[in-house]
């Protein structure tokens, strides 16, 4: 069985061909949200979530439901259960997650497009690691209905696609109407600390664009990530409450991740909360001088598998506390002969003008 798949369809047809996370309802197919424990209790659901029956509509047919990080709970992308999507840059490197099954069959073009999930960097994440493009929407843009949460103050629905044109198209699936809007060939170059080759790619992408810099900087990227994670613990315990009884059943990682979460106090997670408020307000500050802001996405190249200590959403999840929109794109020169990702943040509902500023990078670099 090919592990990028929870579902192979290839539904009849010559649209758009859509890779579903299997977090995502499609009628007539279980959700399973790459879980043992649910899917032997998951039926067939009735109808189509909100963004599936959108698309359908659009004329896209379903490639299949994609894998998944358990409960989309791990930016790794591994699946003890249902297997891991292996990396088609490097099979010995992990394809990122949550949505990796997503961001597999886009690279290896058993998808076009591929829809997904991402509450703390789960869109941008198996992109970078894929060598793709994925967009994490504006918090609150796309309907939610029919996708199972793992941290619904977080959750956002986002389009995968091989480059930013196809990502657009994702857009137009779930958004009829949706189009690239001129804007400014400006940003504000965050600089985390990150592998000094892929600071330079970065740099020389947005170099060979023409795209204007002004410095950027004072968010603890630490920190946020740090509050982020205490967040989605608390939100997905409550969402997966019922599964505690058979906790003993899920991934040794999500047993842990359970098992913390549930030793959350309620100070921890007051303190969380204000660490967002200030990430949400560091934000306004940057977008109302800079409009879009610029950093890598990952640290550092994609780890291989079995390697732990980097911190993968360390550069992703700001933009979730903040409830703002996020493209990360694949840009040449990266460590250990892969592409880099550069990742670009805009303000509330900027989508539109996101998609155009990283199309037109896309462009300087072909």
């Amino acid at each position: 069985m090919d592990p990028t798949w929870i579902v192979r369809l290839d539904l009849p047809g010559g649209g758009v061909r859509l890779a579903v996370k299997d977090c995502i309802d499609v009628a007539g197919v279980p959700t399973t949200v790459g879980c043992r424990v649910i899917a032997e209790q998951a039926v067939a659901v009735a109808r189509d979530a909100a963004v599936v029956a959108a698309a359908r509509a659009c004329g896209a047919v379903i490639a299949g439901k994609a894998n998944l990080s358990e409960l989309c709970w791990s930016a790794t992308g591994t699946n003890s259960w249902s297997g891991t999507p292996v990396n088609p840059l490097d099979p010995r490197r992990l394809p990122g997650g949550s949505s990796s099954g997503c961001a597999v069959a886009v690279a290896t073009g058993a998808a076009d497009v591929a829809l997904g999930t991402d509450a703390g960097g789960s869109v941008r994440i198996p992109a970078a690691c894929c060598g793709i493009a994925g967009l994490k929407t504006t918090r609150g843009r796309v309907p939610a209905g029919g996708v199972y949460p793992l941290a619904p103050s977080m959750d956002t629905v986002g389009a995968l696609g091989r480059d930013v044109a196809a990502v657009e198209l994702g857009m137009r699936l779930i958004e009829p109407g949706f189009a690239a809007r001129p804007a400014d060939l400006a940003v504000g170059r965050l600089r985390p600390p990150v592998d000094p080759a892929v600071d330079a790619a970065v740099d020389a992408a947005l170099a060979a664009a023409g795209v204007r810099i002004g410095q950027a900087g004072g968010l603890d990227f630490a920190a946020a990530a740090d509050a982020g994670n205490t967040l989605i613990s608390a939100e997905a315990y409550q969402v997966n409450a019922r599964l505690v009884p058979r906790l003993d059943q899920l991934s040794p990682h999500n047993q842990r991740n359970m098992t913390a979460a549930a030793a959350l106090t309620a100070a921890q997670v007051t303190a969380a909360n204000r660490t967002r408020q200030s990430v949400r307000r560091w934000f306004a500050v940057m977008l109302d001088r800079h409009r879009f802001l610029a950093l890598p996405t990952l640290v550092g190249p994609p780890p291989l598998l079995g390697q732990r200590g980097m911190p993968l959403i360390r550069l992703t999840i700001a933009a979730n506390l903040a409830g703002l929109p996020a493209l990360a794109m694949p840009v040449p020169g990266g460590p250990a002969g892969l592409p880099a990702s550069l990742q670009l943040i805009g303000p509330p509902g900027g989508e539109e003008q996101l998609v155009w500023l990283a199309r037109a990078i896309e462009s300087a670099l072909r």
